[in-house]
């Protein structure tokens, strides 16, 4: 029997500053009516100056500590998706491993963009069955902000920045959370093109002095990425349940991607999910990338919209292309 992963705590950390679509019309060409009605954001969180991704990863470590009812002396390995470290060396997770005060665990990144999370999740429920006595935090986040074009239209109204945070365990038998039922991954580097951050990589020779290009932020090629996004994370969900032989009349609420509410409604409509069975926060927060299902769970979770007993999918499509599907029993 595989040893079934548990998430005992979860918690997200954001920004204070805020960054409304009215800001946004003072900066680039655009309305508050031209985003609203495309994506369905109305604010999202940014850092400020002095901020970077270890105050994100810190403070939702915090409370997905708290909420686990743990020390951080307890952690005994950390996993941080992202793709917007703060440094190449030393990693996020050594980062953060030094900014919670331990010494000595394993401390790994993940790239899997916005599909981070959830490959994350894969990865400690299989150190959870090599070491059932690990205590895994996986923090999840990005500063999608320092890797925006301002000039582009298309892309800076849609992200923020954010980080959620879980601590997975073996199931013990007491009190718990939500039970990681399964996960499945997939990933296709054919379309990597559509969706891309190249600067700054070993692919982009730079020296001293050269000029920061287009290349060093997002650049996307949104319809295509829409497309492949909504048939991608549809499929990946069905083919999940259909592994367990469940539908999705077994699933209580579904917790996509934030990517955009037009791919939100499109990927619940195509699987049969009502719109009151999907949760959606991306009016406040924007697309936070690999922060965007942990901040949506953690929220669903502490305001109520999942209930104990339920069943919920998780799903995500990012950059790479990476896509995935979870299940979670509460």
């Amino acid at each position: 029997m595989k040893q079934q992963a548990v998430i005992k705590g979860l918690g997200f950390h954001v920004p204070e500053r805020i960054l409304t679509n009215q800001d946004l019309e003072r900066l680039v060409e655009t309305s508050d009516e031209w985003i609203t009605t495309r994506t369905g954001i109305k604010t999202r969180h940014v850092i400020s100056p002095g901020e970077s991704l270890s105050d994100l990863t810190h403070g939702a470590s915090l409370k997905a500590l708290a909420d686990a009812e743990l020390p951080p002396e307890a952690i005994t390995h950390i996993l941080v998706a992202t793709f917007s470290p703060e440094s190449v060396i030393p990693s996020a997770a050594c980062v953060l491993q030094d900014r919670l005060g331990l010494r000595g665990r394993m401390a790994q990144d993940i790239s899997a963009a916005c599909t981070g999370f959830l490959y994350a999740l894969e990865t400690a429920r299989g150190l959870l069955a090599l070491h059932p006595e690990a205590k895994i935090l996986v923090c999840s986040g990005d500063v999608v902000t320092s890797r925006v074009n301002w000039e582009d239209r298309g892309t800076c109204v849609l992200f923020g920045d954010g980080c959620g945070a879980a601590v997975l365990t073996a199931d013990d038998g007491g009190p718990r959370r939500t039970v990681l039922r399964d996960v499945a991954l997939a990933s296709d580097g054919a379309l990597g093109d559509l969706l891309s951050v190249r600067g700054g990589g070993s692919g982009t020779i730079y020296k001293l002095g050269d000029p920061v290009g287009e290349e060093y932020f997002v650049q996307m090629k949104g319809r295509e990425v829409f497309k492949h996004a909504v048939r991608s994370m549809t499929e990946v969900s069905r083919n999940l349940l259909e592994r367990h032989g469940l539908t999705t009349d077994d699933v209580d609420v579904l917790l996509p991607h934030q990517a955009n509410l037009r791919i939100i409604e499109a990927v619940g409509k195509k699987l049969g999910i009502p719109n009151e069975r999907v949760f959606v926060n991306v009016h406040k927060y924007g697309n936070t990338s690999a922060a965007s299902v942990p901040i949506a769970l953690a929220e669903a979770v502490h305001g109520g919209f999942v209930q104990p007993g339920q069943r919920a999918l998780l799903t995500a499509f990012g950059g790479g292309f990476t896509w995935a599907a979870a299940l979670l029993d509460f």
